[in-house]
């Protein structure tokens, strides 16, 4: 066990070491400094990792032209010697460009660009002839570094400070997904236990359904149902990648709804779990707590719908109510045996697999599906395969995207502020998913009065390896993963193993022994609470399909 720990931690070290990053642009004259972006391509020309070890070169302005061929009237030999040259991007490719440059005794090119900066790459035969240092700016920096500077002679030094791919931000996000799915798990259990001693008591799940009733939850008993749900998501997949302009705010929206009930469940458990009393209005049935949680909740949700694009800070709010929306989730759509488990994340993790890896290979911009609508429009940047990098040159109005992942900024304060934001994203039905198996191991533990918890520690720990798995993978291969071709095999095999070995599995596979209302009609809650879960259910069954896809793609 401690060798093959100490064999992955050795491949996410080794795969960490960045090829093709971000790196900073010196632009110096007198006793004024400047710091600028660059896009550069570190396995064909290196640049130093400091700047006290970045050589300087007088600046020669030639962006005029895209240097394909001579130099411009004007423009001597004598004065591109020893100098770096900033050029246009554009009419041939970039090794054209460093090796005319080259042969005029130029020591470094700087291409500026006006559409995208994209690391730069060549034919297998051109990396070895060309052995000057290049990169891709921004233009408006450029024009930025000439106002600025005026008349004065400009020295540039490039470099790139050295930083894993092992980005903190994974650690985070690998914390975030783990406490999510264990205390969206306990919270299950707690609830099926309160349910068993408070009611009419039974073992297996076998309360009355007065008492589901009252609670709310809605079980998942029907093979033949989760076959629809899951054709229901392919379905307004396919729908969102064709009218994604339009029905983008049909689902933030509906996000909001949802996730202002969640966190208002959320709150509601804690105050009642810290004792907080509840005092009514006169004689209404609503509570004083009650009136003062929907308040704050639907605040909330107000700010992040309004301030939704403000990369700077909403990520924060956004992880708080896709945590809640998570736990809520988990808590209330409950399935009722391992059976359901094994059918549901089967057909998922095929749904997963198909809609990231397969439908690259039919779309036009050979993005796949999945991708394009849990990213948005933006989502063309992940043509790039491994290392690539892709950041806009030009500031844009934010494009609208689908809340339906957790994001964290890299931890990197230098690229944050000279390349722009960056994340590692986290899909909700990565969370979701496997954890509506933890849950159902955690009620399996109540009703089999297992004191150590067993099913549901073993799952969590399964869901925990899986998603480090996950992660190496990621590193490894430089490529967003689909998280649940690892989580479900992993919890699937873990929660079998366990009940295998106990001697339960007729009873883990049967699990509860009564069919539960259709949450979509029929004899279902009804009312108020029935109009509630119905809006939630909806809501999150469609966002767990839509998150299901790569997991930390690094996203600008």
């Amino acid at each position: 066990m401690k060798t093959a720990g100490l064999v992955l931690l050795s491949a996410i070290f080794m795969a960490s070491q960045v090829n093709c990053q971000e790196a900073v642009l010196s632009v110096s004259s007198a006793a004024a400094r400047r710091d600028y972006c660059l896009v550069y391509n570190q396995t064909w020309t290196p640049l130093a990792e400091t700047l006290h070890t970045a050589v300087a070169y007088p600046l020669v302005n030639l962006t005029s032209t895209t240097l394909c061929g001579s130099l411009p009237p004007g423009v001597s030999a004598a004065l591109v010697n020893g100098s770096a040259l900033a050029v246009l991007s554009g009419a041939c490719n970039v090794s054209k460009k460093a090796l005319v440059a080259q042969s005029l005794g130029a020591k470094a090119l700087l291409i500026a660009s006006n559409t995208t900066l994209i690391t730069p790459s060549a034919n297998e035969s051109e990396y070895a002839k060309v052995h000057i240092p290049l990169a891709i700016m921004r233009y408006r920096d450029f024009l930025d570094a000439q106002q600025a500077f005026g008349d004065k002679v400009m020295q540039v030094q490039m470099y790139a400070p050295p930083h894993l791919m092992l980005d903190p931000s994974i650690v985070v996000m690998l914390l975030i997904a783990v406490c999510t799915v264990a205390l969206g798990g306990y919270w299950s259990g707690a609830c099926e236990r309160k349910r068993l001693t408070g009611g009419a008591g039974g073992g297996g799940g076998a309360e009355a359904e007065d008492d589901k009733s009252d609670n709310g939850d809605v079980f998942l008993y029907s093979p033949l149902k989760v076959v629809i749900f899951v054709g229901l998501m392919c379905g307004m997949l396919i729908l969102l990648y064709f009218f994604y302009n339009i029905l983008v705010y049909v689902i933030i929206a509906i996000f909001c709804l949802a996730s202002a009930m969640a966190l208002f469940s959320c709150l509601d458990a804690i105050l009642e779990r810290i004792g907080c009393g509840t005092y009514t209005v006169s004689r209404s049935p609503i509570s004083v707590r009650s009136l003062i949680l929907a308040a704050v909740c639907i605040s909330v949700a107000v700010v992040w719908g309004v301030y939704r694009n403000e990369d700077r800070w909403i990520w924060i709010l956004q992880d708080l109510l896709g945590v809640v929306f998570c736990l809520n989730f988990m808590k209330t759509i409950s399935l009722s045996n391992f059976k359901i488990c094994v059918i549901l994340l089967s057909l998922l993790i095929v749904y997963d697999v198909f809609f990231v890896f397969i439908t690259p290979f039919f779309t036009k911009n050979g993005v796949s599906i999945m991708v394009q609508v849990a990213l948005g429009p933006d989502a063309s940047a992940e043509k790039t395969q491994g290392n690539m990098v892709e950041i806009l040159a030009n500031p844009q109005v934010p494009t609208e995207k689908l809340p339906v992942v957790m994001r964290v900024p890299r931890f990197a304060p230098w690229v944050q502020n000279l390349c722009g934001m960056q994340f590692s994203i986290l899909g909700y039905g990565d969370i979701i998913v496997p954890g509506l198996l933890v849950a159902y191991c955690s009620r399996f533990d109540v009703w089999v009065k297992s004191s150590r918890k067993v099913y549901f520690v073993s799952c969590c720990i399964a869901y925990t390896l899986g998603m480090i798995v996950t992660f190496a993978v990621m590193l490894l291969s430089g490529m967003g993963q689909p998280a649940l071709l690892y989580l479900v095999p992993f919890t699937l095999i873990t929660s079998a193993v366990v009940a295998a070995c106990r001697r339960e599995m007729t009873h883990f596979w049967t699990g509860t022994t009564y069919e539960v209302r259709n949450p979509f009609g029929g004899e279902g809650p009804t009312g108020e609470l029935g109009l509630q879960l119905h809006a939630v259910f909806i809501c999150q069954w469609f966002s767990t399909g839509l998150a299901s896809g790569p997991t930390c793609v690094m996203s600008h």
